[in-house]
């Protein structure tokens, strides 16, 4: 048996139990994918992230979901590592921003860490915008997310974008249908697999409100159902609304998690590739015992 160091992070949070909780274990280089898995699905929270030596960076982040599977992409997974780094002492006095580098999967990005007003934030980097063919068909997503084909507008259309993992992003009628949606799980995965998106991201933005949109996210593709903060669904978003000339300032800040009970505010800047930032709390720490 060995211990490790671990916690938890309510990351995206103004106040303890709000945002989107994310479980943090350092010590990972000792660990087999096997019980990485096992210590996610002990946790049971949407992602835990595991801390690693790095060759290439400061530090190596790997997150896996409760169900097992590992995901990618610089979203709450990375920044609410890093939150937990700073709040440890293990990232100096952070008298002044501190530029590091953290390795996820193939990526190297930068993210920056200063203390404003006291509190510690987070501004990651994420990779530039990639985008997917625009779905031919929105007939298959609506009955999947429970809404009639009128509930989702074509401007911008549905499409899959990437900037770290590739998301559907899907535009509602307004916050209220965000809020109505009702998924079914095996509809949904079938239009996820033919659009080659891992999760679909339900937003409402509203041209009179620029600089705001409102948005669920759902990944059955990693037994994922409903998550409370997904920055690796808020930057593709933002950058393909920025591409679509629609923001104010190049920024957006998108509300989340709010039909959970777990309210979430993400903001991303272009600059010119998204930049998420975003501060946390911690709200657990404590040693695991695991296996080894």
């Amino acid at each position: 048996m060995a211990e490790l160091v671990a916690g938890l992070v309510d990351v995206f949070a103004e106040t303890p139990f709000s945002g989107n909780p994310l479980a943090v274990v350092e010590g990972g280089d000792g660990l087999t994918d096997a019980e990485m898995r096992r210590i996610a699905g002990e946790f049971n929270q949407s992602e835990t992230t595991f801390l690693l030596t790095s060759t290439r960076a400061d530090w190596r982040l790997r997150s896996f979901t409760a169900a097992g599977s590992e995901v990618f992409g610089a979203g709450h997974n990375a920044l609410g590592a890093w939150l937990w780094l700073a709040e440890r002492g293990d990232l100096g006095t952070l008298e002044a921003p501190a530029a590091f580098h953290q390795e996820i999967g193939d990526d190297i990005l930068p993210v920056v860490i200063e203390r404003i007003g006291g509190r510690v934030h987070a501004r990651m980097q994420q990779a530039p915008l990639r985008l997917f063919p625009a779905l031919a068909d929105v007939a298959p997503l609506a009955e999947a997310l429970g809404l009639a084909n009128a509930d989702i507008l074509m401007t911008p259309a549905p499409r899959p974008a990437n900037t770290g993992a590739t998301h559907l992003l899907v535009r509602a009628r307004d916050r209220a249908t965000v809020d109505n949606a009702v998924p079914t799980h095996e509809a949904l995965l079938a239009v996820l697999r033919e659009a080659g998106a891992e999760g679909c991201y339900l937003y409402a933005h509203d041209p009179r409100a620029p600089q705001t949109a409102y948005a669920r996210f759902f990944n059955p593709t990693v037994g994922l159902w409903e998550d409370a903060a997904t920055g690796t669904a808020a930057g593709p978003l933002t950058a393909y609304l920025g591409r679509e000339n629609v923001l104010a300032n190049a920024a957006l800040a998108i509300e989340q998690g709010v039909k959970m009970g777990r309210r979430s505010i993400l903001n991303v800047r272009l600059a010119p590739d998204p930049q998420l930032s975003g501060a946390g709390l911690v709200v657990l720490r404590g040693v695991l015992v695991a296996p080894r």
